[in-house]
């Protein structure tokens, strides 16, 4: 039973060719080989170009060494290679032997079952994924949802890869939004929660936040006005006191009650910007009041986060405070130590750390991908009144990691790589390089709504719960339209299944880096590349082995010919490389494409082959295996990714 038949292959392959060259020059044993899969099945399986890459030293041409090779090569050895070819201009294309390997990829998939792909890494590493760490001021949105669809995936293809993995969330709890809505929310007269917590303490956050920054602007312009200061500054702070005010007037009609209470209440402070500044030292001082007021509001809303997440099958191991690492006292002693590096100065009251210094110091900009064009700003460490910022507070946190794990895959946008690329300097400053190269920014693009802008400021955004919602709504609409006779409860039990793995493909199928656009015409499609088109795959695989019933022990996979049956078999085979380099590349959006492709192909069988009518029972069981073998692969593919798939639709 081969546990990677398509690896098997592919080994078989660089020893017949390795042989051969060696059998040409002795000098060529350690050669790096490399394959390809060639664009059509008929130049073969895989392709070797390394004629082109000798043909110079070895004075040859490409295709004259091409064809010597071939004559060296020792097939008395091959069991998956069926023969090797010449072709083109001297390109070596190695065929498979479908007569020996049907039955054993066929074979190796229904006896693995759940396990088949998911071969181990031969040095399993203790790896923390921390994604998600939306900050608890308001409901996850679907700007930020893709985070956590993401960091889920990346966590169990890791942990399918072997490695014992952590999932852990970070809460930044120290941050000035989370004190402006510990601030309203104590205006408020610590009011009861209406509806789900973390959208309740949202509308608080949004307007708290508007009113606290209108009175801020009002000061500061009427400070200028006292002062006779220029027209352009203080015009400039009129622009925007309008555009808050426009803010407020939206606001106010969208959350009436609140944004009367905390108008009345915000008014009547002659300086609520430094009341909430007051109290985010007062928090970070350790101050019980303010740690009271700040800790309550926080879990709150991280209530509602883990509802929300719980929905989609999406959970953690650890949940780490921010403010733990500076009561701890670990933030002020990675401050302390950096102060002692030569890479940080004072500048009026700030400590900042010379990050381009850093990475010439510690010849850098190869190791961390920087141009030698790029001028890395400095970073500051803390403010003027002594309160650190969020990078210097990870730097203590990333420190805390590589005290549990070897390796630590950090989930943040894109938008963030010069954060992280800072994070990275300054743990070398500190001398630990090697934690440096064992930390790893998973970057990953916005999601885009066409036709709506989604501002937080303005409390206009799409909350991840309304999406699921609305997924589910229309799931179950799809789903009562295709099969009216189903019982309710099981019609929305399968539209759950079906939109939930729905929402998730959208958002992990698109490489990490490039944007989503979330359009629901494409996310609950049923005819192309989607969740629903593949579970669509699944069931219908499904349906064809209920209708066959029991195969049995023994199958004539030699029945298995066709082109296109040849092809789903290899296709099946190169599930667990596929697998295995997606893990250890961290592209999740490889393995949800290869489920399409699968797809894909099963839906093209299915319209051109009969299997459950066919008169030769060792050709319809032969098909029948080879279609359990699609459906094993298509639910352990899109299991790894966090998705479920409905054995109905």
């Amino acid at each position: 039973m081969i546990e990677n038949p398509f690896g098997e292959f592919a080994k078989e392959c660089e020893a017949l060719l390795r042989n051969a060259l060696v059998s040409l020059d002795p000098n060529y044993a350690s050669i790096r080989l490399e394959f390809e899969i060639p664009p059509a099945l008929e130049f073969g399986e895989l392709a070797s170009s390394i004629c082109f890459e000798l043909s110079k030293n070895l004075k040859k041409p490409p295709l004259g060494l091409a064809k010597e090779l071939v004559q060296r090569i020792d097939m008395r050895q091959a069991k998956l290679v069926e023969r090797v070819e010449f072709a083109g201009s001297g390109y070596l294309n190695f065929r498979l032997n479908y007569s020996a390997a049907t039955g054993e990829i066929l074979e190796s998939v229904n006896r693995f079952g759940d396990r088949y792909g998911f071969v181990k890494a031969e040095e399993p590493k203790r790896i923390m994924v921390e994604h998600t760490s939306v900050n608890p001021i308001h409901a996850i949105h679907i700007g930020q949802a893709r985070n956590p669809a993401l960091g889920d995936a990346l966590a169990r293809m890791l942990r399918a890869r072997g490695h014992d993995v952590v999932r852990h969330y970070y809460i930044d709890d120290t941050g000035r939004q989370t004190a402006i809505i510990a601030y309203g929310f104590s205006k408020l007269g610590m009011p009861e929660i209406k509806g789900k917590p973390d959208h309740f303490i949202g509308q608080i956050y949004s307007v708290t936040a508007c009113l606290v920054e209108i009175q801020s602007l009002k000061k500061r312009i009427k400070a200028l006005e006292e002062a006779d200061a220029g027209n352009d500054d203080l015009s400039k702070l009129k622009t925007e006191l309008n555009e808050w005010v426009s803010i407020a007037a939206e606001l106010e009609s969208k959350y009436p009650e609140i944004f009367s209470k905390l108008l009345k209440e915000i008014s009547s402070d002659t300086d609520p910007d430094a009341l909430v500044n007051e109290l985010l030292q007062q928090y970070e001082r350790g101050e019980e009041n303010a740690k009271r007021l700040i800790r309550n509001v926080s879990q709150l809303c991280l209530g509602g986060f883990e509802a929300t997440l719980s929905r989609i099958g999406i959970e953690f191991d650890s949940w780490d405070w921010e403010s733990d690492l500076i009561w701890s006292g670990r933030v002020a002693k990675v401050v302390d130590k950096l102060s002692r590096t030569p890479y940080v100065t004072k500048m009026n009251g700030t400590l900042e750390l010379d990050a381009e210094r850093i990475v010439e110091d510690f010849d850098l900009r190869q190791l961390l991908g920087v141009s030698s064009e790029y001028h890395v700003p400095s970073l500051t460490l803390t403010r003027s009144d002594g309160t650190t910022l969020y990078t210097t507070r990870d730097i203590a946190y990333s420190l805390w990691k590589f005290e549990r794990v070897d390796r630590v895959v950090n989930v943040i946008g894109v938008e963030q790589t010069l954060a992280q690329l800072h994070l990275k300097m300054a743990l070398c400053a500190l001398g630990y390089k090697d934690l440096a190269l064992n930390q790893r920014h998973f970057a990953y693009g916005l999601v885009e709504l066409p036709g709506y802008k989604m501002s937080s400021r303005r409390g206009r955004f799409i909350t991840f719960d309304e999406v699921i919602d609305e997924a589910v709504r229309r799931a179950e609409a799809e789903v009562s339209k295709r099969t009216p006779d189903l019982p309710e409860h099981q019609g929305k039990q399968i539209a759950s299944t079906i939109a939930i793995s729905a929402v998730k493909y959208a958002l992990l199928s698109v490489e990490p880096t490039r944007n989503v656009v979330f359009v629901w015409d494409k996310v609950l499609n049923f005819e192309t590349n989607s969740a629903p088109f593949i579970n669509y795959a699944y069931t219908r695989a499904g349906g064809i082995l209920r209708k066959l019933g029991e195969m049995p022990a023994e199958i004539e996979y030699r029945m298995i010919d066709d082109a296109l049956e040849r092809r789903l078999t290899f296709e099946i085979s190169r599930f667990p490389q596929i697998f295995c380099e997606a893990a250890d590349n961290l592209r999740p959006d490889d393995i949800a494409n290869y489920c399409n492709m699968l797809a894909e192909k099963f839906h093209e069988y299915y319209e051109k082959f009969d299997v459950i009518h066919v008169k030769d029972k060792a050709l319809r069981y032969a098909r029948g295996a080879l279609i359990r073998a699609i459906q094993i692969v298509l639910k352990n593919g899109m299991a790894v990714l966090g998705m479920d798939l409905s054995e109905r639709m």
